[in-house]
C-alpha cells in the first residue's frame, strides 16, 4: 500500500486558500467586469501578513530558529513501526519519518512557509526550480498528454516542453500568445490538454499573464493552470487568483543570495500527496530531494523578503523611469505605456511594486554587449551573470544566454530581440550611487564607434 500524508491533520500552513470576496448587501453582484479588474476582490491577505501568521518552528532545545535535521534515515524504536510507516498508517503527521527522500521535519517546515507564502493548502521544496516545473508536468500530464502554454518561457523550460518531453514521454506543447485568451481556449483540446502553464510575468520580455482571465478559461476547459511565479513573489499570488499550482525557483528573489539552488511546488495537498506516493508519484520517484541545510537557509531568508521585494520594486522603478528619460528603449511593467501595467496594477498586492526585473533593448547583441562592459568593468553598476534576485544587479543579454535554448524564429515569435539586455534590479549601494554609474556607462558609449551606440546616443 502506498504511503499517504494527510497534510490536513498536519497543518503545511496556517494559511487557507482564500475564497473570492462576495460583494456586501446592496452592491451589484451581477454586473459584468473585465475578469482581470474582478481581481480586486482577491486581494483579501498580505503575503508578509499570512508568512508571519504560519506555525513558528522552534529548535530541538528551545532555540529561536529551528533546528537541521540532516539524517537521510530515521530510526524506529518497535519493528511492527516500520511496517506501519510503510503502509501508511503512520506518517509526518504523527511525527514519524522514513528515509529524508519521502519527508525530512526541516524540508517540510519551510513547505508550510512557502504555503503561507503562496496561500495554498500544501508545499513541497525541491532541489531546483526546473525539479519543481518537471515533477508537476509529470505528475499531472502523463505520457501522451498535451500541454498548453506561453509562447514566452525561460529557455529551459521552453526546451523542456518543446523537446525533452516529447522525446521522453510524446507529451507534446502548443505554444501561444496568452494575451489572446480566444487563442488560449481554441489550442486547448478537449480530452488530450492537461494542463495550461504560464509565468506570472514571462522571462524575458515581462509580459504579464491575466491569471484571473486564465484561471477562468482553465476551470471552463477542465485542465489545471500552473504559473511559475518567480520573477514575482510577494508581488502577485497566483492561487490567490485563481491558479491551482504555483511553482518557483526558489534560487531567486526568495533566496536572494545567488547560493543556493532550489525549488517549490505549491498547490493543493491532494496534488502534493499524488506527486508524493510511493508508487505512483513524480516526486518520490524521480527524487529531486532538497537537502536539508539548504531548507534552513531559505527559511531563515524568508521573513525579511518582503522588505527586500519592496527594494527591489523600488530600485527597478526609478532606474526604468529615468532610462525611458534618456531615450532608451526600455520595459518595465511598472511604467504607464507598459501594455499590461493596467492588468499588473489589477492583479498585484498593495506596496511591492511592479517587480525587480526591467529589460533594455540596445537593438543589436553587439550594442548590448558593449554597454553591459562598461557598466560591469568600468562604472561597476552590475555584474554580467545570469539568474536574479541577488542584491546587486545582474545582466545577461538573454536571446545569447537564458533564452538560447529556444530557436531563432521562436525567440522572435515571443519578442526577445538580439539586444535585449534583462537586468535583475538589486538594491546594494544608494540609489544615485548606481544611476550615476549608469548614466557615466552609457556616456562611455558615446565614445565608441558609431555604429555601437545605442539609439539617440
Amino acid at each position: 500500500m502506498a504511503e499517504v500524508i494527510n497534510f490536513a491533520n498536519f497543518s503545511l500552513s496556517n494559511a487557507k486558500k482564500q475564497a473570492p470576496k462576495v460583494a456586501d448587501e446592496g452592491e451589484d453582484n451581477q454586473s459584468p467586469m473585465p475578469l482581470s479588474l474582478t481581481t480586486k476582490r482577491f486581494r483579501e491577505v498580505d503575503p508578509a501578513a499570512a508568512l508571519a501568521s504560519a506555525r513558528h518552528e522552534f529548535g530541538e532545545h528551545g532555540g529561536v530558529n529551528m533546528s537541521i535535521e540532516a539524517s537521510a534515515t530515521f530510526t524506529v524504536m518497535e519493528a511492527e513501526t516500520m511496517r506501519r510507516l510503510f503502509s501508511g498508517e503512520l506518517g509526518p503527521d504523527s511525527d514519524y519519518f522514513i528515509y529524508s527522500r519521502h519527508f525530512n521535519p526541516t524540508v517540510l517546515n519551510l513547505g508550510r512557509q512557502m504555503a503561507a507564502l503562496e496561500g495554498t493548502e500544501a508545499a513541497y521544496c525541491t532541489a531546483s526550480g526546473m525539479s519543481a516545473i518537471t515533477a508537476v508536468l509529470l505528475q499531472l500530464v502523463g505520457a501522451g498528454g498535451h500541454i498548453v502554454a506561453s509562447q514566452c518561457l525561460y529557455g529551459g523550460t521552453h526546451a523542456l516542453m518543446s523537446r525533452f518531453l516529447v522525446r521522453s514521454c510524446g507529451i507534446t506543447t502548443t505554444f501561444v500568445n496568452i494575451d489572446n485568451i480566444d487563442e488560449v481556449r481554441s489550442a486547448i483540446r478537449a480530452g488530450e490538454t492537461n494542463v495550461l502553464y504560464v509565468e506570472t510575468m514571462s522571462n524575458p520580455t515581462l509580459v504579464v499573464a491575466d491569471i484571473p482571465a486564465l484561471a477562468a478559461v482553465a476551470r471552463e476547459k477542465g485542465v489545471k493552470l500552473v504559473v511559475d511565479n518567480t520573477f514575482t513573489p510577494m508581488v502577485v499570488s497566483p492561487a490567490r487568483l485563481g491558479a491551482d499550482v504555483v511553482v518557483h525557483s526558489v534560487s531567486k528573489f526568495i533566496s536572494g543570495g545567488a547560493d543556493i539552488i532550489a525549488g517549490a511546488i505549491c498547490g493543493p495537498a491532494s496534488l502534493v500527496n499524488s506527486m508524493m506516493d510511493l508508487q505512483e508519484g513524480a516526486l518520490m520517484l524521480t527524487g529531486p530531494t532538497m537537502n536539508a541545510k539548504v531548507a534552513f537557509e531559505i527559511s531563515e531568508r524568508l521573513p525579511h523578503l518582503a522588505l527586500r521585494m519592496k527594494e527591489h520594486s523600488t530600485r527597478a522603478m526609478a532606474y526604468a523611469t529615468r532610462m525611458k528619460r534618456l531615450g532608451l528603449k526600455v520595459i518595465y511593467p511598472g511604467l504607464p505605456d507598459h501594455p499590461h501595467h493596467t492588468l499588473l496594477s489589477s492583479i498585484s498586492n498593495p506596496e511591492y511594486g511592479y517587480g525587480g526585473m526591467l529589460c533594455l533593448d540596445m537593438g543589436t547583441e553587439e550594442r548590448a554587449n558593449k554597454l553591459m562592459q562598461q557598466l560591469q568593468n568600468v562604472t561597476q553598476f552590475g555584474l554580467m551573470a545570469v539568474s536574479l534576485g541577488y542584491y546587486e544587479t545582474l545582466m545577461s543579454c538573454s536571446g545569447s544566454s537564458t533564452s538560447s535554448e529556444m530557436p531563432p524564429e521562436e525567440r522572435a515569435k515571443a519578442g526577445i530581440s538580439p539586444g535585449l539586455i534583462r537586468m535583475s534590479v538589486g538594491y546594494s549601494g544608494t540609489l544615485e550611487q548606481r544611476w550615476g554609474q549608469f548614466e557615466r556607462a552609457l556616456a562611455l558609449m558615446q565614445q565608441l564607434p558609431k555604429n555601437l551606440n545605442p539609439e539617440g546616443y
